[in-house]
């Protein structure tokens, strides 16, 4: 039975999931006016990944969300990332393992979120603030407006369907792909072939009790279970995240998966987990859960905003990698983007060309910073599994980072129109720069395997994370381009050098003469 419905909606939002819910919540938090509907296919949320957040994740849900006393309680506080390394049989203990991480909490607050319950919780908030919250619904025979048309959307709850109209339209919906689909957006990733196995396991030990007096000195007697705990392996690594209850997320991401189905199974899932040393004394006693997996991650799209009032969101629009949590980042500047241009268009502050102008903007820049992402990951998985060749990475991805996306969103400069271009304007300059890297680090790889050296310091080695990104306290601070400039020359001297020293070409990092700036950002090789 189907009924035609009068009452049009200011913003419908298909998918309950985090991407949707959080966007529901910023909306209605930006303005008590706009009538906002959120349909959900699910009755009720369930198990996903993605539960580790960083520093522009963190900062949205405490600022833009208003959920740092709610996080606190119902979730766990974040210590970083860690990084361990093996040998290649694979044998090594916890303690044996060399490790880069932190000595203690980080500069700005991150949280290990249940993913289930965030999202059902969001829910409840929703509905409690005078959303229209759907659940069982599915959304089907969407019609999006153009020239300012409504859009037009079908309503299923059972046996009953509902026509339904909204000014804007937005899909949230997941790896689906409802307007990726509906408009041929979806872009495959052409180079970035990896799957990823997961699950939830009860029991697992607790890495704070293991090892000895010397181990836990060496990071001061932080806590590594709160950190997002890494296994790095040649083409592939291991995920440990705590969450709250007793249960942990694992998972593995890499090559292996993508071609193995026994691994996506619990029975081949664990098998290939007790092959690490390392994992087995984890899971020793543990019990898993449920488990999940994907054939392929990776996957672009030709636009995520459309000035018709239409935008993609969360993974309806991209997926990169879990490696770094890139993917709850891209929701804030996402959601950001799409509050910024519904309040702008109900209020009347931006006419439909001012309004199509900065939807271009904003589409351009989230293009621009899904390929940058991008370029951490391709070709470089086989990088993964030394422990030098991984310090160095460290410095460019994380002081990258910081520097040049972290430190802007704080400031929210990501809204700013002018900041906007003037990173447009750049945007070929880093991308190559950023190439220029990825082959520098891939070249390095050959040339430790090439010796035998790949995993000579593997073993018995620490490395504090924040060694040479020694500016954390000026981030979210009010910095010029200027200074961003020189700290991001300073980032890349630093890497090269170090990498130098590893290919053989220099014997100290302090006696490599620096390039400047246009030495890293043309078409050129760094060693």
């Amino acid at each position: 039975m189907s009924e035609r419905a009068t009452r049009a909606l200011d913003v419908a939002i298909v998918g309950g999931g985090l991407a949707g819910n959080l966007l529901a919540r910023q909306l209605r938090r930006r303005s008590s006016e706009l009538r906002i509907g959120l349909f959900e296919r699910s009755s009720e949320s369930s198990y996903k990944v993605g539960e580790a957040t960083v520093e522009i994740a963190a900062n949205y849900l405490i600022r833009k969300q208003g959920l740092t006393q709610y996080l606190y309680e119902n979730h766990l506080p974040k210590n970083g990332l860690r990084y361990f390394f093996d040998q290649p049989g694979r044998d090594c203990s916890l303690e044996q393992m060399s490790e880069i991480g932190t000595v203690g909490f980080p500069f700005h607050p991150a949280f290990q979120i249940d993913r289930a319950r965030l999202e059902a919780d969001l829910l409840q908030m929703n509905r409690t603030d005078g959303i229209e919250v759907e659940t069982e619904a599915s959304v089907s025979r969407v019609e999006l407006g153009e020239s300012g048309a409504m859009h037009r959307f079908r309503v299923t709850r059972g046996q009953h369907s509902t026509d339904r109209e909204a000014r804007w339209i937005i899909d949230a919906a997941g790896r689906a792909g409802l307007f990726a689909r509906l408009a041929e957006l979806r872009e495959p990733e052409p180079t970035h072939q990896i799957g990823s196995v997961w699950g939830r396991f009860e029991g697992v030990t607790d890495i704070d009790a293991l090892g000895s007096d010397a181990f836990r000195d060496r990071v001061r007697h932080t806590s590594r279970r709160l950190s997002t705990i890494h296994f790095w392996y040649p083409g592939y690594w291991i995920w440990f995240i705590p969450l709250r209850g007793g249960i942990t997320s694992i998972g593995v991401t890499g090559e292996p998966v993508a071609g193995s189905r026994e691994m996506r199974t619990p029975d081949g899932f664990r098998e290939f987990l007790e092959s690490h040393r390392a994992a087995r004394e984890l899971i020793r006693d543990a019990k898993i859960v449920d488990i999940g997996s994907y054939t392929k991650i990776s996957y672009g799209t030709r636009r995520f905003f459309h000035p018709d009032r239409w935008a993609l969101i969360g993974e309806a629009a991209t997926s990169a990698d879990p490696l770094y949590s890139p993917g709850s980042d891209f929701i804030a500047l996402e959601n950001d983007y799409v509050t910024d241009l519904i309040c702008r268009d109900s209020s009347g502050e931006s006419d439909d060309d001012e309004l199509r102008e900065r939807c271009e903007l904003y589409d351009e820049f989230m293009r621009f910073r899904h390929e940058a992402t991008m370029l951490l990951y391709r070709n470089l998985y086989s990088t993964h599994g030394s422990f030098e060749l991984a310090r160095m990475k460290w410095d460019f991805d994380i002081g990258f980072y910081y520097n040049l996306w972290v430190s802007s969103y704080m400031r929210d400069q990501h809204l700013d129109a002018e900041f906007l271009a003037s990173q447009l304007r750049l945007k070929p300059f880093v991308l190559q720069a950023m190439q220029n890297f990825s082959s520098l680090f891939q070249r390095v790889a050959d040339h430790l395997r090439e010796r035998d050296d790949y995993y000579r310091t593997n073993t018995g080695e620490f490395y504090y994370g924040l060694t040479n990104i020694d500016f954390t306290e000026e981030v979210g601070t009010d910095r010029d381009e200027q200074q961003v400039m020189e700290k991001t020359l300073e980032i890349f001297n630093c890497v090269r050098a170090q990498a130098l020293v590893m290919l053989g070409e220099a014997d100290r990092t302090d006696e490599v003469e620096p390039l400047p700036l246009s030495g890293f950002i043309g078409r050129r090789e760094l060693a």
